[in-house]
């Protein structure tokens, strides 16, 4: 949106666009165009600056002076701003939470066009262009779909507001210890120059919904996909090894599939707008870059964690020893998950001399429960 009100601009509903696009559009938003920007602004009762701020926060275009507004337009400014008065958000909190829902719903609007709306409306019959078939489909769906967006959105905030309640203090809300990992396709550059584009973003979209079902099935957060890889946190070790060599098995098992690489460390991470960041994270984008194919490497921490909680020994001879005592006073001996080797003391480029650890299973995987 253009701060700039001097000028009539052209309207957004010149000769230019498709009527059928248009009444599309008013589908979707369920109501008119009636605004220019500084309209809508002056009308929500905000300067043109902050409005400006909030819409480009959202990832919206500027329209210049065009009535391209509706209702819901000046009802959302106003409603952003409304809590900046009210002293619930701070200005800049409230641009950060436009910038942050603007960016996640883009990219599932982007999804919900090309892969699901594409697929179900093909002309039936020669001569129907698709908004045609699209029209009807979407006023069918668009209800269904808001209000599952609606219900996921508020199982997600039930969850993490769970998790922010049960931390120590307020600095471990923003500042936390986490166990972070990157899972990366071996090979991918060379990939994309031997498959057709339609067959790599089906390898693409299969390894993130196997990655994607993996870490929430086995109680860990997808943070962000990167194509050819997947970055994922879990709260503690024991659930981001379990998920990393579950990962592994899973690709080795798909013959479709290209090899995997997964490095984590663990440590204080920054937490920013569901991303995470810090020295931890570029430790485990390290750790991956040099890991073995379908192998995981783990950062010193991290093994140590694994040991602190009793899913790893600190080495073989101290299961062994661990195991004798276990059976001289008649107990179960340790039942650790995995094992941890050692490796080479290596320099990583920006963090120095690290001691990276290669994971490994002790104990078959426990069998998912049949369906």
């Amino acid at each position: 949106m253009s701060v700039d009100d001097s000028g009539s601009g052209a309207d957004a509903q010149g000769d230019g666009e498709d009527p059928l696009a248009l009444r599309l559009e008013q589908l979707i938003l369920g109501a008119e165009r009636r605004y220019t920007p500084f309209q809508a602004a002056r009308s929500a009762g905000v300067t043109m600056e902050l409005a400006t701020r909030f819409w480009r926060a959202m990832g919206f275009a500027d329209v210049g002076q065009a009535k391209a507004l509706t209702e819901a337009d000046v009802l959302a400014l106003r409603r952003l701003a409304g809590l900046v008065e009210a002293g619930l958000l701070s200005e800049a909190m409230a641009v950060q939470v436009a910038r942050s829902t603007g960016q996640t719903t883009a990219r599932l609007a982007e999804w919900q066009i090309d892969s699901f709306l594409e697929g179900l409306t093909e002309p039936p019959e020669p001569g129907m262009t698709r908004t045609e078939v699209t029209y009807p489909i979407v006023e069918l769906l668009l209800p269904e779909l808001e209000e599952f967006l609606v219900y996921v959105w508020r199982r997600q905030l039930a969850a993490s507001a769970g998790r922010v309640v049960q931390e120590a203090d307020d600095e471990e809300m923003v500042d936390r210890r986490l166990a972070v990992a990157f899972a990366d396709l071996v090979g991918f550059t060379r990939l994309t120059r031997r498959m057709e584009e339609e067959e790599l973003g089906e390898l693409v979209e299969a390894f993130e919904t196997t990655a994607a079902d993996l870490v929430a099935a086995r109680g860990g957060r997808l943070i962000k996909t990167l194509g050819d890889e997947v970055l994922y946190a879990a709260d503690d070790a024991g659930t981001a090894a379990e998920i990393a060599l579950r990962l592994i098995e899973t690709m080795a098992n798909d013959e479709t599939m290209p090899e995997l690489r997964v490095g984590m460390a663990f440590g204080t991470v920054t937490t920013r707008m569901g991303d995470v960041f810090g020295t931890t994270v570029n430790l485990a984008s390290r750790l991956t870059s040099i890991a073995p194919r379908d192998a995981v490497l783990v950062d010193a921490d991290f093994a140590q964690e694994l040991i602190r909680t009793g899913d790893a020994p600190a080495s073989e001879a101290a299961a062994a020893e661990a195991a004798a005592a276990a059976e001289k006073k008649g107990e179960e001996p340790p039942a650790y998950r995995f094992a941890l080797q050692p490796m080479w003391q290596r320099p990583v480029r920006g963090l120095g001399v690290v001691e990276p650890w290669l994971l490994s299973r002790r104990t078959p995987p426990e069998e998912a429960p049949a369906d």
